[in-house]
């Protein structure tokens, strides 16, 4: 029987920080990750294998960094947790023992067995498997119309890249914008409009009623009737948490079957943590549920579980999760943090909103210079920041960053007018009009204008 002072329970962002940070935390203890791959997949990296690296293999985070944390790393797969003995068991026959667990088991995509026919050939989820996309890989090269069930970052990145491969890619999505949880209105627009002018066939507001084939899928039909050829099908309806071993060891776990954690990401066993996708998630503004499910939440929980495995260490260092997002699409860049308008004005939020229209480069007319255009969300009383939306060029992806800072700061729309900024032609927008400082002192306009009615000056 092996022995372990820290036992991590997958090897993907999750595990690999928790194992990593606990290392750096307390030091020369003996510290294990199991895992049930080989080779472990970059998540979010995944479309691109298909469209841009046509190969898995340029898409595998590296073990370096656990092994030279001198990490002991087994490939294996746990089937049960023994809470009382504190050992678990693999299946391989191994038993491991250990002082603190840390679950990091991630998620599986979301399969509609509800839609008859959605278990014929060549209709795919997006599983975090080598194997499995060497498979997907094989298909997609030899496909000629591709339809993407969901509008969401993975069904709208799957969707660019199949059509940078040249197929006909169809993009179906039940809500009325791709998007739509990040994004308000003017922002899903311009997506779409890009995928439109692209080539991508997008029907948004649209039902998917059943996959048609004898074995294999040959068309989507609609609640319309009418029917999409497709001879590859890519499932981006989302991704559910991989709970069912915490369920099995009598954890609690949540409405949507994510382990209940405190803000800790402690499970109600002292000795068991729960990071990443298979953990629940609560929203930073509001506390209540939010199933958002992204590798860098996975980071920061991480983190906390690594520091605080064997002493509290970071104290109450996660409020909750922020939605930062960012993607590319032909060559655009979307990104979010925080609360939608939308969302903002549901939850009950009075607010301010300030928007800006710049170039990234000044003059504009350098080359590559993109035009970039930012929305804020501020509470209207406080001032504190609730939310931002940008796209743009490259350095729209690092701008969010920053956005996502200041809302977990509690930054005011007055301290982002004012804030200093490194700025330079070939990088940036300018001084005068820096998009984020910009677009601050828009919504504090708007906010003062009724206070000028009747001024005397």
């Amino acid at each position: 029987m092996k022995k372990t002072d820290l036992l991590v329970i997958g090897g993907s962002a999750g595990g690999i920080l928790s194992a990593t940070t606990a290392r750096k935390a307390y030091g020369d203890i003996d510290i294990t990750i199991i895992r049930d791959t080989e080779k472990v997949m970059v998540p979010c990296g995944i479309p691109y294998i298909f469209g841009t690296l046509h190969d898995t293999n340029k898409n595998v985070i590296p073990d370096a960094g656990i092994l030279e944390a001198n990490i002991n790393l087994i490939i294996d797969r746990v089937v049960k947790v023994d809470r009382e003995a504190k050992r678990v068991t693999t299946e391989g026959g191994e038993t491991i023992e250990y002082k603190k667990l840390v679950l990091a088991t991630g998620s599986l995509p979301i399969i509609p067995t509800f839609i008859p026919g959605y278990d014929l050939e060549n209709i795919y989820g997006v599983l975090k498997n080598q194997n499995y996309l060497n498979g997907v890989l094989e298909k997609v090269n030899g496909a000629e119309n591709v339809a993407v069930i969901g509008g969401g970052f993975i069904g709208v990145e799957f969707a660019e890249q199949m059509r940078i491969l040249g197929k006909n890619v169809t993009l179906i999505e039940l809500a009325d914008a791709c998007l739509w949880q990040a994004f308000d209105k003017s922002f899903t627009d311009e997506i779409e409009a890009s995928l439109k002018e692209n080539g991508i066939k997008l029907l948004t507001g649209t039902k998917v009623t059943k996959f048609i084939g004898d074995k294999a899928v040959e068309a989507v039909e609609l609640a319309n009737g009418e029917q999409i050829p497709a001879d590859l099908v890519i499932l981006g309806l989302g991704v559910k948490p991989n709970a069912e071993l915490a369920k099995e060891a009598g954890l609690p776990i949540n409405a949507r079957g994510a382990i209940v954690v405190d803000q800790y990401t402690r499970t109600n066993d002292p000795d068991i943590f729960a990071v990443g996708d298979c953990s629940e998630k609560r929203c930073y503004f509001t506390g209540q549920d939010a199933p958002v499910l992204l590798a860098s939440t996975a980071a920061m929980e991480a983190k906390i579980a690594g520091s605080n495995a064997f002493q509290l260490r970071l104290v109450r260092a996660n409020k909750g999760t922020i939605s930062a997002f960012s993607t590319q699409i032909f060559g655009r860049t979307y990104a979010a943090a925080g609360l939608t308008e939308a969302r903002a004005r549901q939850e009950g939020f009075s607010m301010m909103v300030g928007e800006f229209t710049t170039m990234d480069r000044h003059p504009g007319s350098l080359p590559g210079a993109q035009k970039t255009t930012i929305k804020l969300m501020f509470s209207k009383c406080s001032g504190v920041i609730l939310g931002a939306q940008i796209s743009g060029g490259e350095a729209v992806g690092e701008m969010i960053n920053i956005l996502s800072l200041a809302i977990q700061k509690g930054t005011t729309a007055t301290e982002l007018n004012t804030f200093q900024v490194a700025t330079h032609p070939l990088l940036s927008a300018s001084p005068i009009a820096y998009p984020i400082n910009a677009a601050a002192m828009n919504a504090i306009a708007s906010n003062c204008r009724h206070l000028n009615e009747g001024l005397e000056i």
